[in-house]
């Protein structure tokens, strides 16, 4: 694997202070946050003066039951040729079910979650990152995954199932020893024992976070400092390989740049500190050397290319509608779960649903004034993200707009033209009414026939 160093996750928020920090040997960047032809004025200066930039997606959701999305696949891919970047890294979760396997409708998590350890799984999983390989122009990583749920009847542990991921793909890994901290506090999972387990050679690089602890549950932020515990995982796997990148991720109630230099200035010093001796050099040995070729690009005889059947796609389609279904539209916890664990994380899935949607809409905030969170967690209790945040923001404005909200007719009309300005369709309902009285159309026999023909339309689903 490429030797990165010392690098720190890029945000817009904090692009100035990045630029400015010493001794940042490379970044990354979320990559559905870049377009491939418009590459942020701080990114372009960080590559002309030598810095890496490592693609970071969030959408692939490679640990689902479907097969990887080709569009969202060439894109990662024309980022990554656009950044020269040397990998790209995703994540060994879930992000969406149901759908075509299921016959139900398609649930967006927003979130990602934890695919179950099982053979099923492992098998649909493992096709699914040969198929991502073969479409990127470069090596790819998968990170682990923070958790607050447990599969039931899981049939391997983490460690065993990353270990067959990568022998059976060659795909590198991203440890993020964060989230080995925090599925410590949530599931009872020793990060030493994972560390143990985990074929180290085929480390691409390591992510460093903060959180925070809530009533005896670990939340993996990314807007609070680091802790000891996380920089004690860190010397752990440092003791056992050295590294070849490890990044400070922060995306949220971002520090002063001093604080984000303190915080690097930690990781340096764990790694210091831990870093083992270095190994005599080996004796000469016919045949191909270990690790010659990165993990994430393997030979052919490496490579295990059978395909998984489609009985392991189906049956895990189920299992992950049934659990996101539960978590998103308020259905019966799926057999095993702990319910209350299910409860914990479906209001933490409502919370950055609402977050998000602030953000892609600040418009809307301020439409709805101080009641928006409310309304928005009232709201997401029920009804399932079926597309992106900025989908879910016009679906929550078209919510109010038929249950006749905000009460003040001015706010309505403003929240019903802005709906429509986004929407580029006719809602249905009462929303349809009250955009008729505002647009002040008179509207006769022809157009309210017309109208019921119409009043199906879905809002443009472009803007998801």
């Amino acid at each position: 694997m490429k030797q990165l160093g010392i690098g720190i996750g890029w945000r817009p928020e904090i692009a100035s202070a990045v630029e400015g920090l010493d001794g940042i040997d490379w970044v990354e960047a979320v990559a559905e946050n870049l377009c491939p032809g418009h590459l942020p004025d701080s990114l372009v200066r960080l590559r002309e003066r030598g810095v890496t930039v490592v693609p970071h997606g969030v959408s692939l959701g490679l640990g689902g039951a479907d097969r990887p999305d080709a569009r969202r696949l060439a894109e990662l891919a024309a980022r990554a040729e656009a950044l020269g970047s040397p990998l790209v890294t995703e994540h060994i979760a879930f992000v969406r079910a149901g759908g075509t396997l299921t016959a139900s409708p398609r649930l967006e998590a927003g979130h990602l979650l934890p695919v179950p350890r099982t053979r099923d799984a492992l098998r649909v999983l493992c096709e699914n990152v040969r198929i991502a390989q073969d479409a990127l122009p470069v090596p790819l990583a998968l990170e682990n995954i923070a958790a607050l749920i447990d599969w039931p009847d899981e049939e391997l542990t983490e460690g065993q199932f990353l270990t067959e991921l990568v022998e059976r793909t060659g795909v590198g890994l991203l440890v993020d020893v964060a989230n080995l901290h925090t599925n410590r506090v949530n599931r009872g999972e020793d990060p030493v024992k994972v560390l143990d387990a985990l074929p180290v050679e085929a480390i691409a690089y390591v992510h460093v976070a903060g959180g925070v602890e809530r009533d005896g549950v670990w939340h993996d932020t990314h807007a609070h400092p680091v802790p000891r515990a996380v920089l004690d995982v860190l010397a752990e796997l440092a003791a056992r390989v050295d590294p070849p990148g490890v990044l400070l991720e922060r995306d949220e109630e971002f520090p002063p740049a001093a604080e984000l230099a303190g915080e690097l200035d930690a990781i340096r010093s764990t790694l210091r500190a831990a870093r083992r001796p270095a190994p005599r050099p080996a004796e000469p040995v016919a045949g191909p050397v270990a690790g010659a070729e990165p993990a994430a690009r393997t030979s052919a005889a490496t490579r295990t290319d059978a395909t998984a059947p489609e009985g392991s796609r189906e049956r895990l389609a189920l299992a992950q509608a049934a659990l996101l279904s539960s978590l998103t539209a308020g259905t019966p916890a799926p057999a095993g779960f702990d319910g209350p664990r299910l409860r914990v994380q479906a209001r933490a899935l409502a919370a950055k649903r609402a977050d998000v949607v602030a953000k892609v809409a600040p418009e809307l905030v301020t439409l709805v004034g101080d009641g928006f969170r409310e309304a928005f967690l009232g709201y997401a209790k029920c009804r399932p993200m079926p597309g992106g945040y900025r989908q879910d923001a016009l679906d929550f404005a078209r919510s109010l707009l038929d249950a006749g909200r905000p009460g003040d007719a001015d706010t309505r009309r403003a929240l019903a033209r802005w709906w429509k300005e986004r929407a580029g369709a006719r809602p249905p309902g009462r929303a349809a009414r009250l955009l008729n009285t505002v647009s002040g159309a008179a509207r006769g026999r022809r157009n309210r026939s017309t109208y019921r023909v119409r009043k199906g339309v879905e809002p443009n689903s472009s803007l998801t």
